[in-house]
């Protein structure tokens, strides 16, 4: 029960990873208020036990609603976790300059509007966890195809490290998660068994993640553990980011 009786604001947790995380919060004893532009949330909420509204974290009216109802249903706001993300496979040559716009806003300005928007709060209780969902795509690695949506996580590590900065002196802390390859719901509707084994064999722990291991690191972050962590992330990556090449398996017999 390492979040009893605290409350959390989980934005982009109607699926996938985001939804790993509110399980593992309300596991741990968490409150949680799902907000998310996909009407699947409610029903997510629904079997978690929480609350669910609907949002787009691009917009900052949005955002300071997400947590106003937050505030208005629980009474107080703990933990912001921003998890909302889109990942548009495209060139950077065939980018056009609306779908680098909102692949950035969804991505970049949604991290930096939720926690303006739940600074507030926190800033008043003097005490507060914000965690973002970063990636090691654009941080650490990348792949053609993702140019904006490397720019957008390379940014929210950026923001990261500000905004720890910026809001230690009220007892808040900052950090991330840069989750590595994740079966998701998504990818499993997305790519093919041959594509999903490719991704397997490049991961020295030989299998993809799941959105309970991302969780798993989020609830650290957000738990009395990490009191004195701020401004970081944590990679969750099953080691895919540490070998110089292809070539690295070895026979442990």
């Amino acid at each position: 029960m390492r979040l009893k009786d605290r409350i959390a604001l989980i934005i982009g947790a109607a699926r996938g990873i985001g939804a790993g995380i509110a399980a593992r919060f309300v596991e741990e004893g968490a409150q949680i208020v799902i907000a998310d532009r996909e009407p699947a949330g409610e029903a997510t909420a629904s079997r978690l036990g929480g609350r669910f509204l609907q949002i787009d974290i691009a917009q900052k009216a949005d955002a300071e609603r997400a947590v106003a109802t937050a505030l208005e249903q629980c009474g107080q706001l703990d933990i912001l976790v921003q998890n909302a993300g889109i990942y548009p496979w495209t060139l950077i040559e065939n980018i056009e300059p609306e779908e680098w716009d909102s692949v950035l806003a969804v991505n970049l300005k949604g991290t930096y509007l939720a926690a303006r928007a739940a600074l507030a709060p926190m800033k008043a209780q003097r005490s507060g966890r914000m965690i973002f969902t970063s990636s090691i795509t654009g941080p650490r690695v990348t792949s053609p195809g993702h140019g904006h949506y490397s720019a957008s996580k390379a940014g929210i590590n950026g923001f990261i490290k500000a905004a720890a900065l910026e809001f230690a002196p009220y007892g808040i802390t900052v950090n991330g998660v840069e989750p590595g390859n994740i079966l998701t719901e998504g990818v499993k509707e997305a790519r093919s068994a041959a594509f999903i084994q490719s991704m397997q064999d490049m991961i020295p722990l030989g299998r993809l993640g799941t959105p309970r291991d991302v969780a798993n690191a989020v609830l650290f972050l957000a738990s009395d553990d990490a009191a004195y962590i701020t401004g970081t992330t944590i990679v969750v990556d099953g080691g895919q980011t540490l070998p110089e090449g292809a070539d690295f398996r070895l026979n442990p017999d």
